[in-house]
């Protein structure tokens, strides 16, 4: 099967090891280097060929033999092939090069765009067809291999990759690292900044700056206990440790899975743990999507929905049913929204099979593959019971290890394990538009209660002062924001600002729903809230609805804001945005 999105003929010759030797230049922000593949040709071809992006490709060699490497043209957006003569015994390949400034994977920040302010930081995002731009590879997430790598990085600075990590600062400022399991290249991770470590318990840790390093260790706490229920429902954890590394702001994306190693955003850090669901999320891509991995990104809602179960089943298992559920609801309210977003003019972009040839893939990351591959799946605990579903995962999960899956692939497997599933109108979920009638609509007991106080308080029934907060997270708090008609009178919006404090809330979830809200209610603060807000976060969860609440309501403040924070996005949010925002 050909991956729309690599030029790459992995059955023809195949990367199994990558050898990576690289240094930073933070001033002219690039990496160069060399890349030392180990491949197999499985047909005796003599043509290897690589996915590159903005590359500069300098001397090539197969074995020691120096070679005339052909890189074709582009082609948006997917690059530019690389094609290398090989013979039929060839098993290395060696390719010196240097990326671009202009990197999509790479955003290189300036010391200002740290907490510290001292020092440069980088970060990449390979996924999910990025890592051709900073790495010559085969960029599918149906082709695995091993890698390991040397990185030299200027003295004082940490380099971390999806390997085997160092806890400390090296003086020499060079790194060595090992990944024996073999990843996609979506996987391929380097982070390099002024970061400090702590242990959270012997399996499991955080990287962090040191400014944020203690309330970071404090808000993932729990993650060891995350790991032991993970475990507990579909089998062990197969990659060693699970560290995390907290990024700048502009990171953006909530956390990117990264093998041994999770890049989290730090506006999950709200200091009372109520938005750590997130990391349950990535832990649980250790098994759907890192350990079985969706073919190509036509099937992506295999990774995700199949994560989302899993991170609200660890949920669960934490904190009880009642706040799974709410979880749950919140979930399905936001693919309520996304469906309402794409129907009609879109509706092939709502079935689960996606159809992404000729587009880039990051156009199908919305909540159809997380909410509606998830819903499916709670469909199908409801039609075989929880017990047969939770058995069959497991043996998923074990039959399937570093392989990948492709939906047709899946449904063999599912019916030929789970019978009773052949009488579920799986090809109506997977390849229909919008959401069948069966889908099983979530209940949140605990938001009732939200319910009531509100319809009380929009009554006059009870002063705010008498709303029962003091045991509410996060998620109840976003279900009364969502649940604020858009009637209210300017007094009754100020009156609750001043009482919760929603304007000046730490809390990014919070603020960034509560600025979705009062935007279009023309509510003063909420503009310079957010003016603030998008100059300084880069998480593209937020800054979508929010640069949508003002095209609607504020046009003009929309693109003067958008004008002074695009450079501090990367590639992954501008991509997004300059098109919403017809940016030229």
């Amino acid at each position: 099967m050909q991956d729309p999105h690599s030029f790459a003929r992995p059955q023809e010759a195949c990367i199994t090891h990558l050898e990576l030797d690289l240094e930073l230049d933070f001033e002219q922000k690039i990496i160069r280097g060399q890349v030392l593949l180990h491949i197999e040709n499985r047909t005796a071809t003599e043509v290897l060929v690589l996915d590159t992006q903005g590359l500069s490709i300098g001397a090539v060699f197969q074995e020691e033999e120096e070679v005339v490497p052909r890189l074709m043209p582009d082609v948006t957006p997917l690059g530019q092939a690389l094609h290398i003569p090989i013979r039929p015994d060839t098993r290395r390949v060696k390719i010196f090069y240097e990326t671009a400034p202009q990197a999509e994977a790479l955003q290189w920040l300036e010391p200002h765009q740290t907490e510290g302010g001292q020092h440069p930081f980088l970060f990449t995002q390979s996924q999910a067809i990025l890592a051709r731009s900073w790495i010559p590879c085969q960029d599918g997430p149906g082709m695995r291999f091993t890698y390991s790598a040397r990185i030299k990085v200027p003295p004082g600075l940490m380099a971390l990759m999806s390997a085997e990590n160092p806890a400390r600062i090296s003086p020499s400022g060079l790194y060595s690292f090992e990944m024996p399991q073999p990843i996609p290249a979506y996987l391929l991770a380097l982070a390099v900044g002024r970061l400090e470590f702590a242990p959270i318990s012997e399996q499991v840790g955080v990287y962090a700056e040191p400014n944020s390093l203690d309330a970071a260790r404090q808000e993932f706490e729990e993650v060891p206990a995350m790991l032991m229920a993970a475990a507990q429902l579909y089998g062990s954890y197969a990659w060693g440790r699970y560290d995390l590394l907290v990024l700048p702001p502009s990171f953006p994306f909530g956390g990117m899975e990264n093998p041994r190693i999770t890049f989290t955003t730090p506006t999950i850090i709200a200091g009372d743990r109520s938005l750590t669901s997130l990391i349950a999320h990535e832990l649980a891509h250790s098994w759907s999507g890192n350990l079985v991995t969706n073919a190509t990104w036509n099937d992506f809602w295999l990774n995700e929905g199949f994560t989302v179960y899993f991170e609200r089943r660890i949920m669960e298992a934490l904190y009880g049913p009642e706040y799974a559920e709410m979880l749950a609801f919140l979930g399905y309210q936001d693919l309520q929204n996304t469906l309402a977003e794409l129907l009609p003019h879109r509706s092939h972009d709502t079935h689960l099979k996606l159809a992404l040839k000729g587009r880039n893939p990051d156009e199908g990351v919305n909540d159809i593959a997380y909410e509606k591959g998830f819903f499916l799946i709670k469909c199908l605990e409801a039609h075989v019971g929880r017990p047969a579903l939770d058995e069959f995962l497991k043996q998923y999960f074990a039959d399937h290890a570093f392989a990948a899956m492709d939906t047709e692939q899946f449904i063999r497997y599912l019916v030929q394990k789970l019978p009773a599933a052949v009488s579920l109108n799986l090809e109506e979920w997977i390849y229909q538009p919008g959401l069948p009638a069966n889908c099983p609509v979530p209940q949140a007991k605990r938001f009732l209660a939200v319910q009531a106080q509100q319809t009380a308080w929009l009554n006059a029934e009870i002063d705010l002062k008498e709303l029962q907060v003091k045991h509410w997270t996060s998620h109840e708090w976003l279900y009364w924001i969502r649940g604020l008609p858009p009637t209210l009178r300017p007094a009754q919006i100020e009156s609750l600002d001043q009482a919760f404090g929603f304007t000046q809330s730490g809390n990014a979830e919070i603020l960034c729903a509560w600025l979705t809200w009062a935007l279009p209610q023309h509510y003063a603060p909420a503009l310079e809230a957010v003016s603030q807000f998008l100059q300084k976060v880069g998480r593209r969860k937020f800054l979508r609805p929010l640069y949508r609440a003002l095209l609607t309501h504020y046009p003009e403040q929309a693109r003067a804001i958008y004008q002074k924070a695009r450079s501090g996005y990367h590639f992954v949010s501008v991509h997004t945005l300059d098109k919403m925002l017809a940016w030229e």
